[in-house]
This record gives C-alpha cells, structure tokens and sequence, in this order.
C-alpha cells in the first residue's frame, strides 16, 4: 500500500505581488496531485496549511477542489488536517470542511481515530503551544488505540518538533503518541526524516511545496513524500517537484560587475526564469551603478532584489528596490517598538493581514478574543 503526504500547500499565496508565483504555487501542486494519480498510490494526506490565508480567494478554493476531484476520479481518496493559515480567529467555519461536506476529502482533525483499509489514521488541527497540556490526555487516549490496532497506525500533525527546529517547536518528541509507524507532520517548511528509539515510527516533514515568502530566496529542493506501508515499516520516498529556480547571491560593492557576468552565466538555460536576491556589501556605494548592473538581468529572470548592508549597520540591512524578507523585517521592527516578541507576533501575523484584507470585523473580533484571553491569563 502506497499513500502521499503533501504538507503546507498554501494555496493563494501572491508571493512579491507577482501572479507568476501565485500560479508557481498552483502548478507544483497540481504536479503532486498529478504524481500521486500517477504512481496508483492508495491514499493521500494533506497535513495543514491548504491555503495560505483563511479566507483565500476563489482561484485558491478552485484549484483545491479540483485536485481533489481529479483524486476522486482516479479513486484515490484523501484526509486533512488545519493548519494556522486555515484557521481563523474569529469564530467561523474553516474553508476546507467545504471538501468534507460533499465528501471531496474526508477532515480527521479532531483527534477522532478512524480506519481506513487496515490502517488507523487520527490527526489533529495546529495546537498553539499555549492549549498544548490539554492534549496530554487525549495523545494518551490515542495511543492506548493505536497499541491495540494492528497495522499501520499514522498520526497526523501539524506542530514544529524541538529536535528538528529549537525556533520554531512547541513539542518534543518525547510529548507524541509512540505507538504510531508513521508521523506525518506539516508546519516546517524544509524537508526531514527522524527516527527516534521511543516512537514506533519515524517523524517526517515533507515542508512546503513552494518557497514561501518567510523562507526568503534561496536555493533548495521541494517536494512531497509516497511513503510504502506495504511492510513492517513505513517508507517515505522523496519525490521533488519541478519549482521556479532561486538563487541568492552575496558579492562586494567593486565586483558586482564579474557577479553579474557569472550569476548570468549561471541562470542561462532556464525553463523557468528564475528568482534572484544580491547581497552588496561596502562603503561610498552609488545606488545608480547597482541599478545599471542589475538591470542586465532583466530579461533573464522573474525578479532580481537587492539589498546593501554597510559595517555601519550590524544588526540588520538597508533595503532598496523590493526586498525579499519584508515580513521579517516588520516583525524585527515591530518587535523593536513593541518590546515584546508576543505583541509583534500578534500585530504582524494576526491582526495585519485581516487589516490588508479590509477585513475589519474580524479583526475586530481577534482584538476583542485576544483581550478576553489576556483578561483570563492575568486572573490565573
């Protein structure tokens, strides 16, 4: 038995404003689907973070279903979870349970295990590290399940596990169920296999199908997992899709100019244009002189930013043209004004895309659940 677990999709994503990477995102998922369809596998598994907002706009919602669809023609039935991104603060139902509701795709994340052809499956929706000790109870109710059920048992999750990313964890793997044979995780974005001595079987996080806008320009592999239940022992295999070329580039102010001849040299061939960021380091730099070079560029790639950083500035860079990492850079400043990483995480990631999306009620209504919170957090 053969099955897909494809993670942190985000469909919708208009990366730098650019409809070509709104529909980079589309066309690597459509090559999973088409992959999966492809190699018969039994099953496939979304592990959150479907779209990238969670009011994505009707393109998003559309490719979605139609991948689903095109599973369901080819009798290959699919399971998902939700991630942050598919959540909403306000109290509403998620887009996904439209694909449950006319049984496009069947949701497990509720922590309710369920069998499918001789294997259990159970997932749960994102746990935000603060709700994490209310679920000791119900991983334990799990796991008494899934040490009684033979077969392959998969778990679910959509969390950041401290031994892969210290940054970005809210659980150990000492904190899962560890009775399963497979974990199929999502929330991280690069690609990781682990196999710990107190699990049945190995943690494994596909990442994102696409570069996202918090990962910056880089070069790197993307992809999904086909994972063999077949055996004793589940067996991810890595399958890479064919994502928009990026490459980021570091160079001193004088040699910008043999940088450019040799990232030119480098990007020629392409079937895709590909994403370029450069990196200038000096003094007494002349903005016009980098323009110009970049500029020979141009008709090579999809986008060229750049950035200068001078021994002036040690913490952080001066941005010109279109930087690459403006997210990060809000959240760094905010942080700086704020003085609390907290409250910069909830302006930055709650609150403002809601405002960017005239959103106002529910932004209304994060204000005013945030609040609530607070208020029960300082009577406890």
């Amino acid at each position: 038995m053969l099955f897909s677990h494809i993670s942190d999709t985000h469909l919708g994503l208009v990366q730098y404003s650019s409809e070509e990477r709104a529909q980079d995102v589309y066309d690597v998922f459509n090559q999973a689907i088409d992959t999966s369809i492809k190699d018969h596998v039994n099953f496939v598994i979304f592990a959150g973070d479907i779209f990238h907002v969670p009011n994505p706009n009707g393109t998003a919602i559309i490719q979605m279903a139609n991948g689903l669809k095109r599973l369901k023609q080819n009798n290959i039935d699919s399971f998902f979870i939700l991630g942050e991104h598919d959540i909403s603060r306000i109290r509403t139902t998620p887009i996904p349970y439209i694909y449950h509701n006319l049984e496009f795709s069947k949701y497990i994340g509720q922590g309710k295990p369920i069998e499918y052809k001789g294997v259990l499956l159970a997932g749960f929706d994102k746990i935000r590290k603060t709700e994490i000790s209310q679920y000791e109870e119900k991983f334990a109710e799990i796991d008494k399940i899934a040490e009684n059920f033979f077969g392959h048992r998969i778990l679910v999750l959509h969390q950041g596990i401290i031994e892969f990313n210290k940054f970005a964890g809210e659980l150990q793997s000492t904190d899962l169920p560890k009775n399963f044979t497979y974990y199929a995780m999502g929330h991280l974005h690069d690609t990781g296999i682990k196999q710990f001595n107190h699990l049945k079987g190995p943690i494994a996080y596909p990442g994102s199908i696409e570069l996202t806008t918090s990962e910056g320009i880089k070069e790197t592999k993307k992809g999904f997992f086909e994972v063999d239940i077949s055996g004793k022992e589940a067996k991810p295999n890595w399958i890479e899709l064919d994502t928009r070329p990026q490459f980021s580039f570091k160079t001193k102010y004088e040699e910008l100019a043999k940088t450019i001849d040799e990232i030119a040299e480098k990007i020629v061939g392409f079937a895709k244009k590909p994403m370029i960021e450069v990196n200038i380091q000096g003094e007494n730099i002349e903005t016009d002189h980098i323009q110009a070079q970049i500029a020979r560029l141009n008709s090579m790639v999809l986008r060229c930013f750049w950035r200068i950083s001078t021994k002036k500035i040690s913490d952080s860079s001066v941005f010109l043209d279109r930087p690459n990492i403006i997210d990060e850079e809000m959240f760094r400043l905010s942080i700086d004004a704020l003085g609390s990483e907290q409250a910069a995480s909830f302006a930055i990631k709650e609150l403002l895309p809601a405002l960017a999306s005239g959103e106002i009620k529910e932004a209304s209504e994060i204000i005013i659940e945030d609040f609530e919170r607070f208020k029960k957090e300082k009577k406890q």
